[in-house]
């Protein structure tokens, strides 16, 4: 929510308008995400795999969040999460010289 509080301007490329959700789904699949940080699957390794999915369709449903919704919106945001979470984790990997 408070991504953009930093600019000090309406950027026409603001990943925060151009990713926020489009519908009454979209937003409650949003919340949804939000409420998901004790649910990550990690590897042995140290590496993110992704969201318990049967968690989140259970608190899904807890929620009133229409399951088709979740189905589809989910597992593309998982992807996206995943990878930028392992980014980040490499990163802090490489600057501690971990690697």
């Amino acid at each position: 929510d408070g991504y953009c509080q930093a600019c000090p301007q309406t950027c026409p490329d603001c990943p925060q308008r151009l990713n926020a959700p489009q519908t009454l789904e979209g937003a409650q699949v949003w919340d949804l995400l939000g409420r998901l940080g004790g649910q990550l699957r990690i590897a042995p390794s140290g590496g993110i795999v992704g969201w318990d999915m049967g968690s989140a369709q259970a608190l899904a449903r807890a929620l009133g969040v229409p399951g088709v919704a979740v189905a589809e919106l989910l597992p593309a945001i998982e992807a996206v999460m995943v990878a930028k979470l392992n980014e980040r984790v490499a990163s802090s990997d490489l600057e501690r010289g971990d690697v």
